[in-house]
């Protein structure tokens, strides 16, 4: 497959930056998420418990992630970070794994 070449004096648009406030804005998006799938677990007995605990993990660990890449001062890979937890809550949510109770303004679901 072969990529469109790009002109990186046209690539780059400087209204596109990371700033404080969308670093904030997307941590408490993602704190907030993650609040609500840890009371939409499945029962510990379903086949399911131990997938969403897996996929939980990852969640935390890349929200943990970005704090500490925020910390540093490091917005590139702390939203990127942000953005992989989100990723992880959205197919959990579309998936099934957790029960977001219909929310698809915070969630992707499926129709």
């Amino acid at each position: 497959m072969e990529y469109p070449k790009c002109n990186i004096n046209n690539t780059f648009n400087i209204d596109n930056t990371i700033t404080n406030e969308k670093i904030k804005e997307y941590l408490m998006k993602t704190e907030d998420a993650i609040i609500i799938i840890k009371k939409g677990l499945p029962p510990e007995r379903s086949l399911l418990y131990d997938v969403a605990l897996d996929f939980l993990s990852m969640i935390e660990c890349y929200f943990n992630d970005a704090k500490v890449f925020i910390e540093k001062g490091d917005y590139i890979n702390g939203f990127a970070s942000l953005n992989y937890a989100y990723g992880w809550i959205d197919a959990g949510a579309r998936l099934g794994i957790f029960d977001v109770g219909g929310d698809d303004v915070r969630f992707t679901l499926a129709k």
